[in-house]
Formats: structure tokens, C-alpha cells, sequence
């Protein structure tokens, strides 16, 4: 059983772009360089008015993904289809100037920041408005889809035929799927089912020359090198993914969740490593801080002990007697571990409470401070407890408030930075705090990202887990399938100035 979503356009998307009016960003004073000028006339004509923002208002909007990293564009390309891209990703060959691709913007790690080399600013090129599911195939269990399309989209889609789309990042009632390809995303149900990478079977990915490539793994046994795996995590740097084929997966006979509260975090985490080494493995494992419970319960009103230390949220899925007896053994291990309190979910609306306040995490710290900065390290499982010292300790000594949510079955933490970039001298502390929460992790045999990407905030830390001749493979492999640079440029690969170097005027400006 196959079947295909139409376009689900507002009416305004199926009008041909209008190509009249003043283009007041080009008249004479605007301070653009005659290139500059040129490839934006080419660009409006290609997408005309209602597809390029290139004024001061309409570039804002595009300085920045969810990160605070953020850059001032040369303009903003919004294309419907994979031919405008084409043509205007042509365009910017054609004159020599970078392009940053884009949809959504819920990246963490400044990737979708339109940083350029040598002081040429990049043009965005947005694919938010491509966002057809092109195709459901049930029978084989796939689906095939433009890179605008939100996860969650695609996961609502699939529900109504007894399927799922395994990777669930926190922000997934936002995140385009084609983001989720670039930055191999992953989400709270990682520890089984792995990252995005094990759940993309082919990519369409566009070059600078604007020709679209199939990278296809739908086959069953390939040969020769797995470029489609190359692309997976490319954060744009090897081109723009335009379509992806995805892996769907039986939605489970039987869910069962559980939220246990703890007196202390080295208690918590300690449950987190007997769980995981149990003979009931789960198929999520989250933890979150009394800062983290404090601040969601009285946003989310989710049900959370505000008395505990740390909490953690349990879920497993199968068959109903498996199920059932891996939530006995997660209560066993919660009580042997020193638990104050042990909630098991009786419906799926309790279910979905328990999980709101897990995935409203971003949204309840609007109350409480006015910028974050969120981190997303690696440690193995057995010195979580470490990690999650080490955070409080850097909170304490740099002066800030940090809450720690934490992917925890696979060790995979977001401590949240919580300042007022208004406050004189605080983003000093704010870039010494992440500085050292990712060095702790790499002291601690960890790793610089789990699933938000590397993008301009961790580039720079690639050389403390790379060798030289690592990092000379990787940009030989970059540079053979993406040899002219213009695919955003200054990102993943180590630069010569490092996170710390860099800094944030009051107004934003990256410089």
C-alpha cells in the first residue's frame, strides 16, 4: 500500500512569484558590493519578491538557528521546489558567493549560522517551504520525503498505518526532517533505536553545481563506498539534502512508562547504569535535575516530585508481559538505588503528561531567563555521576545557573546555561562554562556532541578528539564531494579561531 500527501500549500504558495515592484535593498547607499548586487537581482528574479528577504527586517529572522551564535546574511532565498534551488544555488556559483542551507532553524550548534570566509556574507537558502511527504509506502515500510517536511508530521502520517519514525528529538513538533538528516539527529528513544543515520535509506543531496544526487541505500546489499552514510550528518557542508527515503518501523503492541524520583543525582545516575546492565534492557531513559523538575512542573504541570534531586523517566515497549516485567525490574532497581518516589503510568494520557514535561524543557526556561546556552556531550555511561558533579561545580564557579537534562541510557547530557546576555561581562562566563563542561567530558574518555552536530560551536574542539591525519580525511572527503567551498562554509571542520576567541556585540552581531 503506497500513498503520497499533496503539497498542503497556503493558498498564497501556488501563485507564480510575483516579479515586479522597487527592490529598495539595491538602490544606491545600501552598502552592497556590486557582486552583492548581482546575485540578489539574479536570485529575485528567480523567486521573486515573495521568495528573497533581503532587507534588514527579513534578514533578522535568518541571523541564527536556536543557538545564540548569530551572523548578519546578504540575503534570504525561500524556493518551493527542488528546480528554484537548483537555479539559485547556480546563481551563487555563478558570482562566487556562499550559500547556507536552512529550514527550520531548531539546530543547536550555530550550523544553520550564516557565517562566511574571507568577509563574504553567505546568502541563506531556505528549503522550510519544500515540505511535501512525497510518498507513504506501507508495503515496504519507508517513506520518501522533501526536506521541509516536520518530524512530527511524518510521524502522525505514519501512525494511522501502525507505523512509526523512531527518531524523536525534543523539538520534533518543529524540526524538519531534512535538519534532522544534516545534523544526524537523534531523541529520546535513542538507546534503542539509534541515531537518524540508522533510519535514512537514500539522500537526495544538491551540489553547488545545483545537480541533485541520489545517494541510494534502499537496496538491499550495495556495493562500493556508502556516500549516503557520508551525507548523513553533513550539516550542509556537502551540499543541500532536498529528499530523503526513511525507515519506518512497526509501532510497539504495548508501551509502558515510569517516573522515579531520587534524593541525589550520583543516586540516579547510579540506577541509570543498573538498569542499563540489567536483562531488561529500556527503550528510554531520561534524566532531568531539580532545577530541570522545578522549572517544567509549573510550566507543564507533568506530575514531578519538586522535592527530589533528580528524576528519571523509564519507558519500555513490546510485547505486554515484556513490558510489564521490565517495568517490575525498573521499581526494583528504583527502590534498591534509594528511590523517594515511583510512579508508573497508567494510561496513555499519563504517558503523555510524563513525557510534556521532558519535551517542554526549552520552552519553560522563557520564564526564567531571557537567553540559554545548551550543550550536548558525551560521557559512558559509568561516569555520568562524574559529569553531572563537574557540571554543578562549573555552574558554581562561573556563576550561573545550569539544569542538566540528560539522555542518560546512552550518556548523552544538554546542560542548559541559563543567562541575560544584557549583563555586563556574562558571556565570558557563559563561553568559559561551555569550554570546560566539553573538556571535562573528553577528560572524562567522553565526546563533543550526541546529536545537535558540531555546526561553529564544537568545530574547534575536533582537534582534542581527531588526529591530524584524521582531520585531513575528513576535509579530503568534504573537498572531493564538495570542492568549490560554497556549501556553508566555516563550519565543522576546524578554524583558526576557536569558540572562546569569538564574541557576541550586544546587538547580536558575530565577529
Amino acid at each position: 500500500m503506497t500513498t503520497t500527501e499533496g503539497a498542503r500549500r497556503r493558498p498564497w504558495a501556488r501563485r507564480a512569484a510575483a516579479k515586479a515592484g522597487p527592490l529598495p535593498w539595491l538602490e544606491a547607499g545600501s552598502g552592497l558590493t556590486d557582486r552583492e548586487r548581482a546575485l540578489l537581482t539574479a536570485v529575485h528574479g528567480l523567486v521573486g519578491d515573495d521568495g528573497l528577504r533581503a532587507g534588514e527586517l527579513g534578514r533578522a529572522t535568518y541571523r541564527r538557528d536556536a543557538s545564540f551564535l548569530n551572523a548578519d546574511p546578504l540575503g534570504v532565498a525561500l524556493p518551493w521546489t527542488v528546480e528554484q534551488t537548483a537555479a539559485v544555488v547556480r546563481a551563487c556559483r555563478d558570482h562566487g558567493v556562499p550559500f547556507t542551507p536552512r529550514a527550520a532553524g531548531t539546530g543547536l550548534a550555530g550550523g544553520a549560522t550564516p557565517t562566511g570566509e574571507g568577509g563574504v556574507r553567505p546568502l541563506v537558502v531556505s528549503v522550510a517551504r519544500m515540505d511535501r511527504l512525497r510518498e507513504l509506502d506501507v508495503t515496504n515500510r519507508r517513506a520518501w520525503v522533501e526536506p521541509g517536511l516536520v518530524n512530527a508530521r511524518l510521524g502522525r502520517a505514519a501512525a494511522v498505518h501502525g507505523l512509526r519514525f523512531a527518531p524523536d528529538p525534543a523539538s520534533q513538533i518543529a524540526a524538519t526532517l531534512g535538519g534532522n538528516v544534516s545534523t544526524n539527529a537523534g531523541g529520546i528513544h535513542v538507546l534503542t533505536y539509534g541515531v537518524m543515520s540508522q533510519h535514512v535509506l537514500a539522500v537526495e543531496l544538491m551540489d553547488a553545481d545545483g545537480v541533485v544526487h541520489l545517494l541510494d541505500g534502499t537496496a538491499p546489499e550495495l556495493a562500493g563506498i556508502d556516500l549516503r552514510g557520508v551525507s548523513v550528518g553533513g550539516e550542509g557542508t556537502l551540499g543541500i539534502v532536498t529528499g530523503a527515503c526513511l525507515r519506518l518501523l512497526p509501532a510497539p503492541p504495548s508501551v509502558g512508562t515510569m517516573l522515579a524520583g531520587f534524593p541525589s543525582l550520583r543516586q540516579a545516575a547510579a540506577m541509570v547504569g543498573d538498569l542499563v546492565t540489567s536483562d531488561r534492557l529500556p527503550d528510554a531513559v531520561e534524566l532531568m535535575d531539580a532545577r530541570a523538575v522545578g522549572l517544567v512542573e509549573g510550566y507543564a504541570n507533568a506530575g514531578y516530585p519538586i522535592d527530589a534531586a533528580a528524576v528519571l523517566l523509564i519507558e519500555f515497549e513490546g510485547l505486554p508481559h515484556a513490558v510489564a516485567a521490565g517495568i517490575d525490574t525498573a521499581e526494583a532497581l528504583a527502590q534498591a538505588n534509594g528511590a523517594t518516589s515511583v510512579t508508573r503510568a497508567q494510561d496513555a494520557a499519563e504517558r503523555a503528561r510524563i513525557w510534556k514535561g521532558r519535551k517542554a524543557v526549552a520552552g519553560a526556561i522563557a520564564k526564567r531567563a531571557p537567553d540559554f546556552f545548551l550543550q550536548d556531550v558525551v560521557v559512558p555511561r559509568s561516569r555520568l555521576g562524574e559529569m553531572l558533579d563537574a557540571v554543578v561545580a562549573i555552574g558554581e564557579r562561573e556563576r550561573l545557573e545550569i539544569l542538566n537534562v540528560v539522555h542518560a541510557g546512552d550518556g548523552n547530557l544538554h546542560p542548559f546555561v541559563l543567562f541575560d546576555r544584557r549583563e555586563q561581562g556574562v558571556l565570558d562566563r557563559v563561553f568559559a562554562a561551555g569550554h570546560d563542561i566539553v573538556t571535562t567530558a573528553l577528560d572524562l574518555d567522553g565526546t563533543v556532541t550526541g546529536e545537535h552536530g558540531v555546526g561553529i560551536e564544537k568545530r574547534d574542539f575536533l582537534s582534542q578528539v581527531f588526529s591530524e591525519d584524521d582531520l585531513a580525511v575528513q576535509r579530503a572527503v568534504r573537498e572531493a564531494i564538495e570542492p568549490s567551498g560554497l556549501a556553508n562554509p566555516d563550519k565543522v571542520l576546524p578554524s583558526t579561531v576557536g569558540c572562546l576567541e569569538a564574541r557576541m556585540v550586544p546587538e547580536g552581531a558575530w565577529v
